[in-house]
């Protein structure tokens, strides 16, 4: 008889892991995914593929893991996904493939996400990725503007198709907000770097150190001979709430603190320069995985006390269940239905606490959650020696500042057909957080995939007007 309930994996101790920064969870064992690839119901019509932004056969792969044919299921994988052992850690599976899940209806959907884990770290190391590529259009030059998920798979796509494929990346690694923005502990930079070799592999190179907009401008890689540019730079424009006192020392942004943290291997002082200071309480501000990653990041740095604010209640939290669940387990502390309305700072400069109202729900707001509504008399002031403002991200602005010509958002993203990626300048593709402002991984994946086909088109239909001139 099958197995009815799904495959649970193990992870670290919580009294060891608040101590170190390695991953938390253990991912499957063969035995284990064998047992949950099984519960799988092979469905005809498959709609967790629906579910897929990069739509990779999953009833296909699952049926490999199965039989224990774990290589076979990576190549199956491979053919739309080079990097499947970043997305079995941090896609929100719940809320796409899995949800979409027959099993799901009447029980625990199957753990695609962990099963896709499981076949990416299972995998033969040495992988030759050219398989994947042919020569339907060879010889044609592309630039990919940024190194993150959107940027990558838009690379590797057309990487796959025979175009001769450059990144640019303004940072001394790439990878993006793989790299700078998700902890150790969630996802292990070496499994980042691996597969950013997977997408080297199939032919596209990657520069890093220069910054489109500065270093090299748009106009430029035009006059370079690249006949198509996608531009995936991201959201790595930190927001604030706007509020008396965010100027003071030790407040940080979430971009900031993290980027101290990963990138510049702040967890790892002495060992690198990177001294991060937060004191003994740090209050998180925000509800979304970010804040969830900010929180257990402090705590592992050395907090004694760590306190997310969050301005509804627990079921409305934007960050994934499981991220809540680490992060309660963990010992951190939640208070809901609370509002900032002043950091309070000391003579120093410094600061010293929140001050806070506390909130009742009201009617949903456009993204649907309930509204907060300020319970008037009901502000205190929360005592902390750091605060990090985890409440979202905005577009990158160096590019659509320095190239005017783009239409862009009220918000500074660049407006893209959302099929396609196109922009409003022809030749110039975009797509992920630039596009859309902070967003999953994966969605940034699928809009890169989606973009990397439009431009496969607009490279064949620039071939056919040049032939016929």
């Amino acid at each position: 008889m099958k197995q009815r309930e799904r495959v649970k994996d193990s992870k670290q101790p919580v009294e060891e892991r608040i101590k170190n920064f390695n991953e938390v969870a253990a991912g499957y064992t063969e035995e284990q995914a064998v047992i949950e690839a099984e519960r799988c119901l092979q469905c005809k019509k498959a709609p967790c593929v629906k579910g897929c932004p990069v739509e990779i056969d999953i009833p296909g792969f699952i049926k490999q893991v199965a039989e224990g044919k774990f290589q076979d299921a990576l190549e199956t994988i491979y053919k739309t996904n080079l990097l499947p052992a970043i997305c079995g850690r941090v896609c929100p599976q719940e809320t796409q493939c899995e949800m979409l899940c027959t099993l799901s209806k009447r029980g625990q959907p199957i753990a695609i996400g962990k099963l896709e884990r499981f076949v990416a770290d299972r995998g033969d190391q040495h992988l030759d990725c050219s398989i994947f590529t042919s020569k339907e259009i060879s010889g044609e030059r592309v630039a990919v503007v940024g190194s993150g998920p959107a940027g990558l798979t838009c690379a590797s796509e057309l990487a796959k198709c025979g175009v001769k494929v450059t990144v640019f990346e303004a940072l001394h690694s790439p990878g993006g907000v793989l790299i700078y923005g998700i902890p150790e502990f969630r996802l292990p930079k070496g499994i980042v770097r691996k597969e950013i070799d997977a997408v080297k592999e199939v032919g596209v190179e990657i520069n890093t150190d220069i910054i489109i907009g500065k270093t090299i401008a748009i106009d430029d890689l035009f006059d370079l001979g690249y006949k198509a540019i996608f531009i995936g730079s991201g959201a790595g424009l930190p927001s604030f709430i706007g509020i008396p006192g965010e100027n003071f020392l030790m407040v940080y942004s979430a971009n900031e603190f993290l980027t101290r943290v990963n990138l510049m291997k702040g967890y790892l002082f002495p060992e690198y320069d990177t001294p991060v200071t937060i004191g003994e309480k740090v209050a998180v501000i925000g509800g979304g995985n970010v804040a969830m990653d900010s929180a257990r990041a402090a705590l592992r740095l050395g907090a004694k006390e760590v306190v997310v604010l969050y301005r509804r209640t627990e079921k409305e939290m934007p960050a994934r269940r499981e991220e809540i669940e680490n992060a309660m387990e963990e010992g951190i502390k939640f208070v809901f239905l609370v509002q900032p309305l002043e950091i309070i700072g000391d003579e120093n400069g410094y600061m010293k606490g929140i001050k806070v109202i506390h909130n009742k729900l009201g009617e949903p707001d456009e993204s649907g959650r309930r509204s907060p509504v300020p319970i008037e008399g009901s502000e205190e002031i929360i005592f902390m020696d750091s605060v990090i403002v985890a409440i979202g991200q905005n577009p990158s602005p160096l590019i659509p500042a320095t190239y005017k010509n783009l239409k862009t958002g009220r918000k500074g993203n660049i407006i893209v057909d959302e099929t396609t990626g196109e922009t409003n300048i022809p030749g110039i593709f975009a797509g992920g957080d630039i596009a859309t402002g902070a967003s999953t991984v994966i969605s940034a994946m699928g809009m890169g995939r989606r973009a990397a086909q439009s431009i496969m088109k607009y490279l064949v239909n620039q071939k056919k007007t040049a032939i016929k001139d």
